[in-house]
């Protein structure tokens, strides 16, 4: 076999992933990273770049661009190879006890295999307006990735989570008017976000949804709420809508490598281990009862994956050891 060993491969590129390349590296173990994407930071660096991430800790708040930046650093310490571009469609395990994994690309082969690929494939939940596709990415916005281009303008944000909510907080200072709009009363999104979102200037609409969209040549020029169960409709000036409607996502051919799935998530226990001895997951991917999907939590799940991935490989191996003594 000519091609290179590797002792953890890591499929996903995002923020769990950098950061489990890094603790695999502390664990002295030789690290391979595959993503599908062109690049590093997962949906962080692909969908909102600018967007502040507040689940992180040692900072209050840091922008999504600044965290993968700072995160692809870390895990540039222990130079781990790693693979953009590159779908992983087939994993076997081999009666020598490796994993080959079949990739759009080529071959793989490694002793463990840790999962971290978030959601998945991610679509977003579109607006349900006949007219709407004439003006997406001209005045309609799924995706936020410059937050200058709403300097000074009418910017109206569809939803209810926390990622309606910290756009609404996060576009207020640039823009000339924010409004939001959730076809409920309750906000889905932290509570310490909402209350910074009754202090500020953001115009409520609630419970209101988008009727239809007026405007031509991809240019927005008005919006038509309409009151949910209720006959209350508003015909508004607008330049720009954001619509946060949350994503489809598809784990796609993971689904078929024999793991245990939970809708679109991989079953692990408390070690993060697969039904598959060898085979681990941390981050979004992952499922268990109880868990809060955050990148902190994910953090902490990288740290399980490895350790656990280290005794798999090596019985002997200590199971935990402390930051301090790894770089001693």
């Amino acid at each position: 076999m000519k091609e290179e060993i590797f002792d953890v491969t890591i499929i996903g590129a995002g923020p769990v992933g950098l950061f489990t390349a890094f603790y695999a590296g502390m664990r002295e173990a030789s690290v391979k990273i595959i993503d599908s994407m062109p690049e590093v930071g997962g949906q962080l660096a692909a969908l909102y770049p600018d967007k502040y991430i507040y689940d992180v800790a040692g900072f209050p708040k840091i922008k999504a661009k600044e965290l993968v930046a700072q995160l692809f650093k870390q895990a540039q310490t222990f130079s781990p190879s790693i693979c953009l571009n590159e779908s992983v469609k087939h994993v076997e395990k081999l009666e020598n006890g490796l994993f080959h994994l079949k990739s759009t690309t080529g071959s793989h082969y490694s002793k463990s295999i840790i999962i971290t690929a978030g959601a998945g494939a991610f679509q977003p939940r579109k607006l349900k307006i006949d007219n709407a596709p004439q003006f997406e990415d001209l005045s309609l916005h799924y995706f936020v990735k410059d937050l200058t281009r709403f300097q000074g303008i009418r910017v109206f944000i569809c939803g209810g989570g926390d990622s309606a909510v910290d756009w609404s907080l996060a576009i207020e200072p640039l823009a000339k008017e924010v409004t939001l709009i959730h076809r409920r009363k309750d906000f889905r999104a932290h509570e310490h976000s909402l209350t910074m979102l009754q202090q500020s200037s953001v115009r409520l609409y609630t419970p209101y949804e988008m009727e239809n969209l007026i405007g031509s040549n991809g240019k927005i020029e008005k919006i038509v709420l309409q009151e949910v169960k209720g006959d209350q409709r508003h015909i508004l000036d607008a330049d720009h809508v954001i619509v946060n409607f949350g994503f489809i996502t598809n784990i796609g051919p993971i689904k078929s490598w024999g793991l245990e799935t939970v809708k679109n998530a991989v079953h692990v226990n408390r070690q993060m281990e697969t039904n598959i001895p060898g085979i681990f997951a941390a981050g979004d991917i992952c499922a268990y009862d109880g868990k809060p999907k955050l990148i902190a939590t994910g953090f902490g799940e990288a740290t399980v994956a490895v350790n656990h991935a280290k005794k798999y490989m090596n019985p002997k191996a200590k199971l935990s050891v402390h930051s301090t003594h790894l770089f001693a």
